[in-house]
C-alpha cells in the first residue's frame, strides 16, 4: 500500500472513531438533560442552549484551528482536537449540573475542529481528480461511524443513561493514543504559510471563501443545506419522543438506518454518481430530493414509514461531499486547511442557528396531538431550506455554463 492511501486510511478511521464517540451521546443528551429539567419546554430549551453554545465555539474556534494546521501542520492540530473532545465526555458523564454541562460544551466546540483539519489532511494528500471520491469517503466513514455510535448508544442507556459517555470518551482518548503514535504529518514544512489573523477569524476565513474564483453564490447554497442539516439532526430525537413517544433504544435504529444509508451513498455510489452527474448537477438533484421527503417526513403519523423514507432521501447524503469538492478545488494548496475551516465555520454558524430554530419551534408544538400536521413544522422549513439551495445552485450553474 502506497503511503497516500496509508495515511488516507488512518484519517478515515480517525473520522470513523471520532463520530462513533459522538454517535454514542446523541440519542442519549436529549434524555440526560430531561432527568435535570422539569418539564418538556425545559428540555427543548435547554437542550437549544447546549447546541448554541457548542456551535459558536465552533464558529469562532474551527477557522483558527484550520489556519493553525496552515502554520504547524495537521497532526498536532488533529490530536489536540481528539484529546478535548474525550476529557469533555468524562465530565458530562459526572456532572449532575446544567451549568458544567454547558460548559463542557464550550470545550468540546472549541476543540471541535476534527472534521475541518481532517479533510485540509485530505487534500493535501489526494489530487484535485481524486478529492471528491476522497471527500466521499470521509462521509462514508462519519456514516459507518453514525451506523454504529447512535444504536450501541441507546442499547448502553438502558443499562445506565451516562454510560454512552464514559464509552465515547474511552473512544476518543484510545484514538488520541493512536494518532500520537501513528499519525504521519501531510503537510510539508515548505508548503505552510503564515498565519494571516486577518483571515484566522470566522469572519474574515468567510470573506475569504467569498472570493474563490468560481464560488460566488455556492457558499450561500451550502449555508441552506448545512442549516437544514443542523435543524434536522437538533430536533429528530425531540421530535420522536414527543410525537411518537420514543426512547433512546428506538432513536438509536433509526440512527443506524440513517448512518447506513449515508454510508452507502458517500462510500460506494458517490464516485459513480459524480462520474454521472457532475458537482453541481449532483447538488442540484439531492436538494430536491430533500426537499420532497422532509414534507413527507412532516406529514407522516406512521413510525415505519419514517424508516421508508429515510432509505428513499439516499440521494441528499451526497450534497455536502459534491459542493465540499467543488468549493475545494477553487482553492489552492496553500489555504486548504483555511478554506475547509471556513466550511467549518458556515457549519459553525448553521448548529447556532439551528437549534434556535428548531428547538424553539418543537417547544411551542410540544403540547399538540400527535396527528396534527403541526408537528411537523421543522420538516417543513428543512424543505423549504432544500429546495431553495437547489434553484441557487440550478442558477450558479447556467451562469457558469454561460461564462465557459
Amino acid at each position: 500500500m502506497n503511503p497516500r492511501q496509508a495515511s488516507l486510511n488512518f484519517i478515515l478511521f480517525t473520522v470513523f472513531l471520532d463520530v462513533l464517540g459522538i454517535g454514542l451521546m446523541i440519542p442519549v443528551l436529549p434524555s440526560l438533560i430531561g432527568t435535570l429539567t422539569d418539564s418538556s419546554v425545559l428540555q427543548a430549551y435547554w437542550f437549544g442552549l447546549l447546541a448554541t453554545t457548542y456551535g459558536v465555539m465552533q464558529f469562532f474556534c474551527t477557522p483558527l484551528l484550520g489556519a493553525l494546521s496552515d502554520r504547524y501542520g495537521r497532526r498536532p492540530v488533529l490530536l489536540l482536537s481528539i484529546f478535548g473532545l474525550g476529557m469533555s465526555y468524562i465530565v458530562t458523564a459526572l456532572t449532575y449540573s446544567l451549568w458544567l454541562l454547558l460548559a463542557t460544551r464550550l470545550v468540546s466546540g472549541a476543540t471541535g475542529a476534527t472534521f475541518s483539519v481532517a479533510n485540509a489532511y485530505v487534500a493535501d494528500i489526494t489530487s484535485p481528480e481524486q478529492r471528491g471520491k476522497a471527500f466521499g469517503q470521509i462521509g462514508a466513514a462519519f456514516g459507518v461511524g453514525f451506523i454504529f455510535g447512535p444504536m450501541i448508544g441507546g442499547s448502553l442507556s438502558a443499562i445506565d443513561l451516562r454510560l454512552p459517555f464514559l464509552v465515547a470518551a474511552a473512544l476518543s482518548l484510545a484514538n488520541w493514543l493512536y494518532g500520537y503514535f501513528v499519525l504521519p504529518e501531510s503537510l510539508a514544512p515548505t508548503k505552510r504559510s503564515a498565519i494571516n489573523w486577518r483571515k484566522a477569524n470566522p469572519f474574515g476565513a468567510l470573506m475569504h471563501l467569498g472570493k474563490l474564483k468560481g464560488v460566488g453564490q455556492l457558499v450561500l447554497v451550502f449555508c441552506c443545506s448545512a442549516l437544514a442539516q443542523f435543524i434536522l439532526q437538533n430536533t429528530w430525537v425531540l421530535y420522536t419522543e414527543f410525537r411518537f413517544g420514543w426512547r433512546p433504544q428506538d432513536n438509536g435504529i433509526a440512527l443506524f438506518v440513517v448512518g447506513m444509508t449515508s454510508a452507502i451513498t458517500q462510500g460506494v455510489l458517490m464516485a459513480t454518481l459524480l462520474k454521472r452527474f457532475g458537482e453541481l448537477k449532483l447538488a442540484i438533484i439531492g436538494m430536491l430530493s430533500a426537499g420532497i421527503i422532509n414534507i413527507a417526513y412532516g406529514l407522516t403519523t406512521h413510525t415505519q414509514l419514517l424508516y421508508v423514507l429515510i432509505l428513499m432521501n439516499f440521494l441528499s447524503f451526497a450534497v455536502n461531499p459534491a459542493l465540499q469538492s467543488f468549493i475545494s478545488k477553487a482553492a489552492s494548496e496553500h489555504e486548504q486547511g483555511l478554506t475547509q475551516g471556513a466550511l467549518n465555520a458556515i457549519n459553525s454558524i448553521m448548529i447556532i442557528i439551528a437549534p434556535l430554530i428548531g428547538t424553539f419551534l418543537l417547544a411551542q408544538i410540544s403540547h399538540l396531538d400527535a396527528d396534527n400536521w403541526l408537528m411537523g413544522i421543522t420538516f417543513f422549513v428543512c424543505a423549504g431550506l432544500h429546495l431553495l439551495g437547489a434553484i441557487l445552485t440550478w442558477r450558479h450553474f447556467r451562469l457558469l455554463k454561460s461564462t465557459s
